[in-house]
């Protein structure tokens, strides 16, 4: 049994499905005020939209490319209480289109100033050690060994990385591929690669990760946003596991009913980063769209058994290359709709045994 602190996960993580006005609309339903907010147009092509509120208002990065950051004056413009309001751009808040949005809480602010190897650089960011996810913006040094406090107080086992000045790939340390020199590039299809100048062979700590001196994650005095996910028991989970090619397919344990599950093959090329929610179901089970964070296609209506969302993980239910070739390797992350047993944090008792 997963026993967790947490009750209610969706006072951390939340999908909202909307449909656009093509003016100023607030976006409401988040159930509270998000400091990270990935948007994604349903119903036709279009770009992955990435806000947060560290980097502000308009500021805009894409999963489907390696774009540097770009200013939308249509785009997000502030978050509320229960979500966010949008302009009229096209990929957030096109007339009649459908949308969906997924939003994560940070809430405490930080700042300070880098360590390890070479001179020390600014940092400022958001964390929330209860759901283990922090967002931090610091300016690179180009020394290998430049170490970013990530303020968790726990090890992180994803950490998504990205330039902001410049054109390059979204750089992904996945502690489960039990490998500090391998990255995957959540932009791109290929596999995992060796890529010591990303983290300099060096696995993330309780409080810092480490750099080399790629461009990529640490040019002098650039500007770089990095998002670092913990695992917190019955609400995240982050792993690996083994496809089976078949329709009865890998059962994955995450401890907790999923709400939001992201995964990638790791050991071959030409493979799409799945994207799947709790919220786009037309029924319980099975989960039948899919979106695939690295492309601009609308989402996929599988129109078949595609995967299923249960009390403590997900099964597959597909011999798809994506997410269940035979003995193939998969990465995933995994955000709860319901732990399977929460704590209530106080004597100790199960809130659900109450």
């Amino acid at each position: 049994m997963a026993y967790s602190s947490i009750v209610k996960p969706s006072d951390y993580f939340n999908t909202v499905l909307y449909t656009g006005n093509g003016g100023t609309q607030t976006i409401s339903g988040v159930g509270f005020q998000p400091d990270f907010t990935w948007v994604k147009g349903r119903d036709y092509a279009y770009y992955h939209y990435l806000q947060d509120a560290i980097r502000g208002s308009q500021k805009i990065l894409y999963t489907n490319n390696n774009d540097a950051q770009a200013t939308i004056t249509a785009g997000i413009s502030a978050w509320n209480a229960d979500g966010y309001v949008t302009g009229s751009q096209g990929a957030l808040n096109y007339n009649g289109r459908t949308f969906v949005a997924w939003n994560w809480k940070c809430e405490t602010g930080v700042s300070g100033t880098t360590t390890g190897s070479g001179s020390e650089r600014s940092y400022s960011g958001r964390v929330n050690t209860t759901a283990g996810i922090s967002i931090i913006n610091y300016a690179g040094n180009s020394t290998s060994g430049h170490t970013i406090p990530h303020n968790l107080g726990a090890t992180p086992k994803i950490i998504i990385l990205k330039n902001m000045g410049d054109a390059g790939d979204w750089i992904v340390h996945v502690g489960a591929l039990n490998d500090p020199e391998k990255v995957l590039s959540l932009n791109s299809t290929a596999a995992g690669t060796n890529f010591n100048a990303g983290f300099n062979s060096t696995n993330p700590t309780s409080s810092v990760f480490t750099l080399g001196n790629s461009v990529a994650v640490n040019d002098d005095n650039q500007q770089y946003i990095a998002y670092s996910f913990a695992e917190k028991t019955g609400y995240s989970r982050f792993g690996s596991y083994t496809g089976n090619g078949n329709a009865d397919g890998t059962f994955v344990y995450t401890g907790f009913k999923p709400a939001f599950v992201l995964a990638k093959k790791t050991n071959e090329a030409n493979t799409s980063w799945i994207m799947l929610d709790d919220k786009r179901l037309t029924s319980f089970n099975p989960i039948e769209v899919r979106t695939f964070a690295n492309l601009t296609s609308a989402e996929d209506d599988i129109d078949a058994d595609y995967c299923d969302f249960v009390s403590n993980g997900f099964k597959i239910r597909k011999d798809d290359n994506n997410i269940n070739d035979a003995d193939d390797s998969y990465i995933y992350m995994a955000f709860a709709e319901n732990p399977l047993v929460a704590n209530s944090g106080t004597d100790g008792v199960p809130a659900t045994a109450r």
